[in-house]
């Protein structure tokens, strides 16, 4: 029950972190990515004081802790291969920002703002992760 009380609060504290920055807006964040027109630099501005937080955080909590509170040890990622799934998947997530506005985490807070055209985008997403799992499912033919 701990862990599940603990994922809610840390979910409405990030969905309130994107309400109250205007994230959760995709013009907002179009504008961003639009430097030769309505540029909006003020994602620049969220992005780094997450990136100050979470470093300050992980700092703190891994010179302090062996292993978190609500388990018995850190789920880190273990891997420092950048090969092409890795590529991909961020140019993919780049391109999908790009068009839509929406970050998949922020996205779900913007279901309260714009429920119709959030809920196309999470419909669509949910669909192409499926698609993937999918594709990485089949039989790879083998070259000799």
């Amino acid at each position: 029950m701990n862990r599940i009380l603990s994922a809610l609060v840390a979910g409405l504290i990030f969905g309130l972190g994107i309400a109250i920055s205007g994230m959760g807006n995709p013009a907002k964040v179009l504008n961003f990515f639009d430097p030769f027109g309505t540029w909006d630099p003020s994602l620049a501005f969220v992005m780094g004081g997450a990136l100050i937080t979470a470093a300050i955080g992980y700092r703190l909590l891994f010179g302090a802790r062996s292993a978190p509170l609500l388990d018995t040890k850190f789920h880190l990622p273990t891997s420092k291969v950048i090969d092409m799934k890795l590529v991909g998947g961020s140019a993919l997530f780049g391109v999908g920002w790009g068009i839509s506005g929406f970050c998949p985490g922020g996205a779900i807070p913007a279901l309260g703002f714009a429920p119709w055209p959030t809920a196309l985008f999470l419909i669509s997403m949910g669909a192409g992760i499926l698609l993937a799992r999918w594709l990485q499912a089949l039989p790879r033919p083998k070259f000799a």
